[in-house]
């Protein structure tokens, strides 16, 4: 049984009702066995603040809750009663420094650092540890808004939230508020109901694709030299690769696409996907599509091209990364035009049959126009396949649900540090979208449930190189093979040219399609985790501990 809790703005005055039908709206609710559907529908011009189902739940010890984080990068695993979802690092306060701490994350509307307290966006699922039957929400659409699953297992309460705020609503409008099924079932077969049936989405058409990427090698220092030298270094491994990927570092400046580095580059950069396609490989190319570096060209003539806070006027900062950007306006007509150019450039001028789309969760930070946050994200990741066509689209840094049905692949995890243990800022807690080898792993296998439903999973790149990485080979491995277990893009960012013959065979077992199957994945500790699966027919189980790094890796490759 639910409770509601209604907060919007009535003629600028703050109103707050539990009723479901009163002067100001009407909201219908169904709930059955397989299915939760709410409408609200406006009898006057409303702006609406949240709305919050409430329900009691009672929850034991061996209750799992899987919390799906907000973005690409923020962490996702299943929590237990006892456990705690850290926010942003304690010295951030204040409304300076926090926003900016937790600017890539849901840090200024979700509850943190509460002791049994989680939240999941766009579906969830509970279980009994050491069981594989899960009950499984899942929202069959974020284009209304976020739909956020919220729990306090302390105090037994399971509320259904949908980030409504800055909705506006006129009289005698409709708002499909939540659209969810209700899935009891193993785990894979009630993915496959959520997904398929109830969404209605096809198989992704990208199966599997092992390549290169250049980003954790030489970051934004490379060159056409290195590009082309990496490129004929995977020589060795031909016929394993897939695809070369050219990450961050090619343009003049983040959003400034069509032209890039002419000492970096200066050939540019069709010349760069043409010998790619000669090694037979499918070339892609890193973007930030809705970013513009504050020194860009772009951001210095377009200013009333940005995205600007909807209380002061001011333009929103998207990133602090390259010095600062903003973030572009894709409802701007002149925006619209301005991308669709330079994704016409870089698809049908330069060639590239791919483009890794990062940053995308710039483009609604705060509610505006009306819309929510996921209503913006969504109509973002639609425009973008209107620009891309039928080329492939790598998704990142982005909320996942809005991408369903958009996105061919996507980055299900953070970026996993060049150092496994991270640097000070992962000492520190900065966020939950930081670096890190330990929540690459765990992202990644809790959205296996995303591979090869809403998309190919792309499980960030990882190491078998000797320089220029902090990793042992038992965490070089480790990585690696739950990369293969629960990923389909597999990508190095190593000059293989330089890989002894020992290196060459790890990396073309890792290349290799083994048709691998997982069964379970169960939570030993905090730390451990044991994931059951079959490679090639075989079972096997590989054994991990996520703080030291080491496993039976060596033992499951056998």
């Amino acid at each position: 049984m639910f409770t509601l809790d209604c907060a919007y703005e009535l003629g600028g005055q703050p109103m707050t009702r539990t009723t479901l039908d009163n002067d100001d709206y009407t909201f219908a609710l169904d709930v059955a066995d397989d299915h939760i559907k709410g409408v609200l529908t406006a009898k006057k011009n409303l702006v609406m603040r949240k709305l919050v189902l409430d329900s009691v739940r009672k929850f034991d010890s061996d209750d799992l809750f899987l919390a799906n984080g907000y973005q690409s990068w923020t962490t996702t695993r299943e929590f237990r009663r006892n456990e705690t979802l850290p926010g942003v690092m304690k010295i951030a306060v204040g409304d300076f420094l926090r926003p900016r701490v937790g600017i890539s994350g849901d840090y200024e509307w979700a509850t943190y650092d509460v002791q049994g307290r989680f939240h999941s966006y766009t579906f969830t699922y509970f279980r009994k540890a050491g069981d594989q039957t899960i009950e499984l929400y899942g929202s069959r659409t974020e284009r209304q808004g976020y739909t956020i699953f919220d729990v306090d297992m302390l105090n037994n309460r399971f509320s259904l939230v949908k980030d409504i705020d800055g909705l506006e609503l006129a009289p005698g409008q409709e708002y499909v508020v939540f659209d969810l099924c209700v899935i009891k079932d193993t785990y894979d077969a009630a993915f496959d109901q959520y997904f398929f049936d109830f969404m209605g989405l096809k198989k992704p058409r990208v199966d599997r694709l092992a390549g290169y990427t250049s980003w954790y090698n030489y970051f934004q220092n490379i060159t056409e030299d290195i590009i082309l030298r990496d490129l004929d270094g995977l020589d060795r491994a031909q016929e394993l690769t897939q695809i070369y990927q050219i990450d961050d570092g090619y343009e003049s400046y983040v959003g400034d696409w069509e032209t890039p580095d002419p000492k970096k580059f200066p050939n540019g950069m069709k010349i760069c996907a043409d010998k790619i396609h000669e090694k037979g490989y499918l070339a892609g190319l890193w973007l930030a599509p809705f970013c513009a570096q504050i020194k860009s060209r772009t951001a210095k003539e377009h200013p009333d091209w940005m995205v600007t806070y909807n209380k002061n006027g001011k333009k929103r900062l998207a990133h602090f990364g390259w010095g600062g950007a903003y973030a572009l306006d894709f409802y701007n007509p002149e925006v619209r035009a301005y991308i669709k150019q330079f994704f016409n450039t870089v698809l049908n001028d330069w060639g590239f049959d791919m483009v890794k789309l990062d940053f995308l969760y710039c483009v609604a930070q705060e509610p505006r126009m009306g819309k929510t946050r996921g209503q913006i994200m969504t109509e973002g990741c639609e425009f973008l396949r209107e620009c891309c066509g039928d080329k492939i689209i790598l998704g990142c840094g982005a909320p996942l649900g809005a991408g369903f049905g958009y996105f061919d692949a996507c980055r299900v995890g953070c970026d996993a540090h060049k150092n496994y243990n991270g640097d000070i800022w992962n000492k520190v807690g900065v966020n939950e979208e930081l670096p890190s080898a330990r929540n690459a792993i765990l992202d990644s296998v809790f959205r296996r449930c995303l591979n090869g439903r809403a998309f190919a999973n792309d499980p960030d790149v990882f190491f078998l190189r000797d320089k220029n990485v902090g990793y042992s080979l038992p965490q070089k491995l480790l990585l690696a093979k739950v990369n293969d277990i629960v990923g389909s893009i597999l990508f190095v960012s190593d000059n293989v040219g330089d890989y002894n013959e020992a290196t060459l065979d790890y990396l073309k077992y890792f290349f290799e399609d083994k048709k691998i199957t997982v069964q379970s994945v169960e939570p030993l500790d905090s730390d451990r985790l044991a994931i059951r699966y079959t490679e090639k027919g075989q079972p096997k189980t590989l054994n991990l501990n996520l703080k030291s790094g080491y496993s039976n890796v060596v033992e499951c490759m056998e």
